[in-house]
């Protein structure tokens, strides 16, 4: 994670990546305000009930994917091995959305099961991931996970697409980047004549910032970063409108990452379409994503803005992983550490997944699994917080009992 500080000081060219990210930031939470400001007042939840509030509407103009209750299993059904537990999650148009969290957390499975790429024996145990389509029309709508082997063929490579991780190492060394690029929108668009799939293969090289010259080398001519951004060009090929990128900077070093995250940030805004970036390096989703779902142990332990995640971290978890980057600025301080490891799939602890690592930890937390909950500024601008249904723009969802039990104790002042 020192990749952060040392581009602020080495490598300023690279700046520009954050800086676009904060630029569409800042629109964006002007439009959230005016539409707040316009808006009723949210009914708040009572904490002590501690319910899962989750919306039972979802707005397809503004939620492209949808995830609600997904459990993914492996191993055998008398005996499963639970990978993910519960996930709720929306993912909205024209958004950068980050998932983080430290290997074994569940991030690559959720990617597999949302295109139903899950191997044996991986499976989906519980749930519905719901695609709504370019333009949210009922006609678009698809159950990702009831759909058949035709709609999925289609969904896969024409609706959404996946760069997996380390991607760059899967282009065939013995053909040209040409011919693995027009054999992609071959296979989906056989009607395409072939004037056109070469003319689509030197937009797409164009698109990732490589000259259309080097169309006719092969992988092994290329640098590792190279290499990567033509596999984003092939996921890009029949241009999806959700494009999922599994550790993309994965084995770059730190200026080819810069390079690889602005094309990634500069492709979102060209595309206006949706990305799913997932990666264990939480400084990179500081700089280019909109909001950050924080895993562990399977679950999503703290959801909100890229700002928050930086700015006010909830979650303990979410504090150790921000509290272990290096800077070079400022006084020295001591790096956070985490004692023990992440959980094993065969031996979770009960209540809450974090509680055996967490510094703050109370006996509840051994016994009770915290929900997903929502919370919000005190309208009257008190400081304090309540819960409330998480069915605005500016959601945020922590899990954690002392937490919850903090805000708790803040609303019941706000109500006095």
């Amino acid at each position: 994670m020192i990749n952060l500080g040392i581009d602020e000081v080495v490598n300023p060219r690279l700046r520009g990546v954050g800086q676009v990210r904060q630029g569409r930031a800042r629109a964006k939470a002007a439009q959230a305000a005016q539409a707040a400001a316009a808006a009723t007042t949210i009914p708040t939840v009572a904490p002590a009930q501690l319910q899962q509030a989750r919306s039972s509407v979802v707005d397809p103009s503004k939620t492209i994917l949808e995830i609600s209750d997904l459990w993914v299993d492996y191993g055998s059904h008398d005996d499963p091995l639970h990978a993910l537990r519960g996930i709720d999650l929306s993912l909205r148009r024209g958004e950068i959305l980050g998932l983080a969290g430290e290997s074994g957390s569940g991030k690559s499975t959720l990617g597999f099961a949302i295109t139903r790429l899950l191997r044996s024996p991986g499976r989906v145990a519980k749930g519905s991931v719901t695609y709504y389509g370019r333009t949210g029309a009922k006609s678009e709508e698809l159950d990702v996970l009831g759909a058949s082997d035709e709609e999925l063929r289609r969904f896969r490579w024409e609706e959404t697409s996946v760069v997996f991780q380390a991607a760059m190492n899967s282009l065939n060394p013995v053909l040209t980047v040409r011919t693995q690029l027009e054999d992609t929108i071959k296979s989906h668009r056989p009607q395409l004549p072939k004037s056109a799939r070469a003319e689509r293969a030197r937009e797409l090289m164009e698109l990732v910032g490589i000259d259309p010259s080097r169309l006719d080398s092969h992988p092994f001519e290329l640098s590792g970063g190279q290499r990567q951004r033509v596999m984003i060009a092939m996921a890009l090929a029949l241009d999806p409108a959700v494009v999922i990128l599994d550790e993309p900077t994965t084995s770059l070093d730190v200026v080819v990452q810069r390079d690889i995250l602005r094309c990634i940030v500069d492709l979102q805004q060209r595309l206006d379409s949706s990305f799913i970036f997932i990666t264990h390096d939480l400084s990179l989703l500081l700089e280019v994503a909109d909001r950050i779902a924080v895993m562990y142990g399977g679950e999503i332990v703290e959801l909100t803005t890229s700002e928050e995640i930086m700015d006010n971290p909830l979650h303990p978890y979410t504090k150790k992983l921000l509290q272990s980057f290096p800077t070079l600025r400022g006084p020295r301080k001591t790096l956070g550490t985490l004692s023990g490891a992440a959980p094993s799939l065969r031996s979770m602890p009960t209540g809450c997944a974090f509680h055996p690592r967490c510094p703050i930890a109370v006996e509840a937390c051994k016994t009770i699994d915290p929900p997903l909950l929502a919370i919000r500024p005190d309208p009257d601008g008190a400081g304090a917080t309540s819960w409330s249904e998480p069915s605005t723009d500016g959601e945020r969802l922590v899990a954690c009992t002392v937490v919850h039990e903090e805000y708790a104790a803040a609303e019941k002042v706000v109500n006095q």
